[in-house]
């Protein structure tokens, strides 16, 4: 007989297991079991306990403690930061354009502004406002109510229009007055005084003379709350003094709409009133000479 016969034949030799009492050595149990039905029975037990790790591993987040193997949540954050650190460099980039942008305000470098730049300044805007993480429409209600309120004195307001010609190169622009009040010191550049000082009533608002972009909206020393905007035509209107900014730089802002809110603050500051200064190409120009104020 071969060895692999007796191999087998030793397989399936059957054994009597016994299960007796103690003290009485009755029997209790007792089963007829052959190596081979102890192989399978212990085959079986592994395949079970490898069916449950695996089945573990697959439908549990365990399988997230399995190295090398990637988390589906932190795919959705690299995912996310992604699409934050791009919306951050667009941010970083509007910024820089914005400092740069004062920097030459301050300077005296300003560059003029025309139609067409104004229109596409516009348009970013309207595409900012279709997005989901910003909303450049958005209106407090302090300055819903400052609107009804320019909305209701409309009729005691009016426009000067500037005519084009040679001696007046500004083209066909209308100017709103930036505020009612009266007139408490005029233009005098001898005096280094480039602007004219207006007083009004305390929390008056004060709106931008034409359309264009908010490109200084800060404070300083002097001057206090001060919002410049620049306009079409190398036209640059600034308003100091004043007690709060309704505009932040970048924003566009329309002819009339309420920027600021008047105030004294700045330690040139005297009284409650608005400081307004016109430069056009660089060089200041008397308001009175282009705005008809009452």
């Amino acid at each position: 007989m071969s060895n692999f016969k007796k191999w087998l034949n030793r397989l399936r030799y059957k054994y009597r297991v016994v299960v007796m009492d103690e003290e009485t050595f009755e029997e209790r149990i007792h089963y007829r079991l052959s190596e081979l039905n102890v192989y399978m029975a212990v085959a079986s037990v592994c395949l079970m306990v490898a069916l449950l790790i695996t089945s573990a591993i697959i439908f549990t987040p365990l399988k997230e403690y399995i190295p090398g193997y990637g988390d589906t949540n932190m795919r959705r954050q690299i995912a996310d930061l992604g699409t934050t650190s791009d919306s951050l460099e667009q941010v970083v980039m509007m910024q820089a354009d914005y400092i740069t942008n004062i920097k030459k305000v301050l300077e005296g470098d300003v560059m003029p502004l025309n139609r067409d730049s104004l229109r596409n300044m516009r348009a970013a805007e309207d595409t900012l406002s279709a997005g989901d993480s910003v909303d450049l429409n958005f209106v407090s209600d302090s300055e819903m109510e400052l609107r009804k309120n320019i909305d209701q004195k409309s009729n005691s307001q009016f426009i000067t229009q500037i005519e084009g010609g040679e001696d007046k190169p500004m083209g066909g622009m209308q100017l709103f007055p930036p505020l009612d009040g009266y007139m408490s010191d005029p233009f005098d550049a001898d005096k280094d005084h480039f602007g004219i000082d207006l007083v009004a009533p305390e929390n008056e608002p004060i709106k931008s003379v034409a359309d264009g972009m908010v490109i200084l909206s800060s404070w300083t020393v002097d001057t206090g709350h001060i919002i410049a905007i620049q306009h079409e035509n190398g036209l640059v209107s600034f308003y100091k003094h004043n007690s709060v900014l309704l505009k932040k730089s970048g924003d566009i802002v329309k002819a009339g709409e309420a920027i600021a809110i008047i105030g004294n603050s700045g330690e040139e500051s005297t009284g409650p009133h608005l400081h307004f200064e016109l430069w056009h190409n660089q060089a200041p120009i008397d308001p009175k000479g282009v705005i008809s104020f009452n």
